[in-house]
């Protein structure tokens, strides 16, 4: 009893007061916004758009500069999810989600035995998917785009030539990833092993600046086929790596139709499977119409208590029924179904916490380093372009291609790498997403678009792994239930919880003192979360048509626009 209360002071001394106000407005402009993780990336694809670019242009722009300034998860080595809506309202959602190399198989993490072999799925070559990232580019340029694609490419040509520099968040993270470069890396990339960064250094990336060139000036073929393809291959033979020619020659990014859902006064645009995050929030989403968060108020004891109980059901049945549609039926429909939906808090008490062993997934009617990066881009003509991109952890596989200058992603680790064994987040998987040759892995990824009335009204998503969910989930209702400006949305403390493990991490600011220690009462098990619990980037249409861009004070995220 001693330990359990001495642990209760210590928790109500972090979940004190949010320092960030809830009611801060961010930056706000007249016709145009970007919003990324980094100010330079935030001002190419600005930049862009002052050109004459269309949202898709400026996204394309900082997909490749955010692969030169953001390593850690910026990319042309991993893949991501886009949800497009254009100014006529229609909508769109391109699938670069990585792939499973030919050679992989169910087992490949397990010894002999059938144990899993630790971190063999989460560093090195052999942790690497197929990348997609720079095939879903050319895809979305070829369909949406305006500007020529060299212009689209050229800004982040620039930035890896003439160097850039770090900020200190960014140097600190290069300073912690020392050891897992020299070690995962068989050519050691001497241009990163600085003994120590610093603020404002400049980091020079000159392999990259070579392989942007060759997909500037040859496109697709620029990196799935010649120089840069034999580097990858290369790399793969050195370090036991399985991506072959054929991987690479085969990769195709997946246009897809959005999934969207009507709740009260919002439709819901959203990433539809392997994305699990566009199923999630829309459960999640439904489930707060039936009770008045408004009334209750910003993460009181009420609200805070439902969302938990219903984001514990929401990752159960995620565990179980999610994965790649190509490979596994996923009971899309049943799960979107209203009443099924509703259904799952039928053994919901408002004085208790349930116990997720007690919650298993739902059987619906017959019919994730946390280190992503998201972007949102709104453009003078109102399409607005919302994306999340990843190499999965940070720095991904912690594997530069020798030569080429990128990172390569660690995102075999998404699968189910033995059902019922939680990946490096926690989160647990079943046969939905086991690993298959060819087979896109499941993803939290949720990037997202709202209108309201018929009308653009919201661009959101975040990076965070499993937290990403529940992240956009909180933003979303800080604006639509609670009234907070965009920026006030995203500096408002959040809280996760995802079925397995139970206890329910919880941010600074989240919750205040009296409100965490009756949860706890309640039986949910809080944890501090120091680090920070997603970084998201959103845009708000506000009433007079101007865009408020919101930009996450936990990182270097910055917006820019005109």
């Amino acid at each position: 009893m001693l330990k359990k209360i001495a642990f209760l002071f210590l928790f109500l001394s972090v979940v004190g007061c949010n320092s960030r106000s809830l009611t801060d407005r961010g930056l706000v402009t007249e016709k145009a916004m970007v919003v990324t993780a980094h100010p330079l990336a935030s001002e190419v694809g600005a930049e862009i758009l002052r050109r004459g670019g269309n949202a898709m242009d400026a996204a394309v722009a900082v997909q490749f500069a955010l692969a030169v300034v953001y390593p850690d998860a910026g990319n042309i080595g991993g893949g991501g999810f886009l949800v497009l809506r254009q100014q006529d309202g229609s909508i769109d959602a391109l699938d670069y989600r990585e792939r499973a190399p030919a050679a992989a198989h169910r087992d490949m993490y397990l010894d002999k035995n059938g144990k899993v072999l630790e971190n063999l799925s989460f560093k090195g070559h052999l942790a690497a998917g197929v990348p997609g990232t720079v095939d879903g580019m050319v895809q979305a340029h070829a369909k949406y785009g305006s500007l020529p694609w060299q212009e689209l490419v050229q800004p982040a040509i620039e930035l890896a030539a003439n160097g850039f520099a770090l900020t200190q968040k960014e140097a600190k993270k290069l300073n912690q990833q020392r050891k897992d470069f020299i070690k995962y890396n068989p050519v050691k990339p001497t241009f990163i092993l600085r003994d120590k960064w610093h603020e404002g250094d400049t980091l020079y990336l000159k392999h990259l600046a070579q392989t942007l060139t060759r997909i500037r000036d040859k496109g697709r073929a620029g990196f799935y086929e010649g120089t840069t393809a034999d580097m990858l291959v290369a790399e793969m033979k050195r370090g036991g790596g399985i991506i072959s020619y054929e991987d690479l020659k085969a990769y195709q990014s997946v246009w897809r139709a959005p999934l969207t859902a009507t709740l009260r006064d919002y439709k819901v645009i959203t990433m539809p499977p392997p994305s699990s995050g566009g199923v999630a929030l829309v459960q999640l989403l439904t489930l707060a119409e039936d009770y008045p968060l408004k009334i209750w108020g910003w993460n009181s004891l009420q609200a805070a208590h439902f969302m938990i109980e219903a984001e514990r059901r929401v990752y159960a049945d995620r565990a179980k029924h999610l994965g790649d549609p190509a490979y596994y039926k996923v009971p899309l429909q049943a799960l979107l179904d209203s009443a099924y939906i509703k259904s799952r808090m039928k053994d919901f008490s408002e004085s208790e916490a349930t116990d997720s062993d007690a919650v298993s997934a739902g059987i619906p009617a017959p019919a994730e380093s946390p280190n992503t990066t998201h972007y949102s881009i709104v453009d003078p003509q109102g399409n607005a372009v919302s994306v999340t991109t990843t190499l999965n952890s940070s720095f991904g596989a912690k594997v530069f291609v020798a030569g080429a200058g990128f990172l390569l992603n660690n995102e075999m680790n998404d699968f189910s790498i033995k059902p019922g064994y939680p990946n490096t987040y926690g989160l647990v998987g079943g046969e939905a997403n086991a690993i298959a040759p060819g087979k896109r892995m499941l993803s939290s990824m949720t990037p997202t678009i709202l209108e309201k009335e018929g009308e653009l009204y919201m661009v959101v998503g975040s990076m965070g792994g499993s937290t990403i969910i529940t992240t956009v989930y909180q933003i979303i209702l800080n604006v639509t239930a609670h009234g907070h400006s965009m920026q006030g949305a995203i500096n408002a403390g959040r809280f996760h919880h995802q079925w397995k493990p139970d206890w329910v991490l919880t941010e600074w600011g989240a919750v205040g003192g009296v409100t965490g220690l009756r949860l706890w009462l309640k039986g949910h098990k809080l944890v501090p979360k120091t680090g920070g619990i997603g970084r998201a980037a959103g845009i708000l249409v506000l009433p007079d048509g101007k865009l408020e861009g919101g930009a996450d004070p936990r990182g270097d995220d910055a917006a820019a626009g005109f």
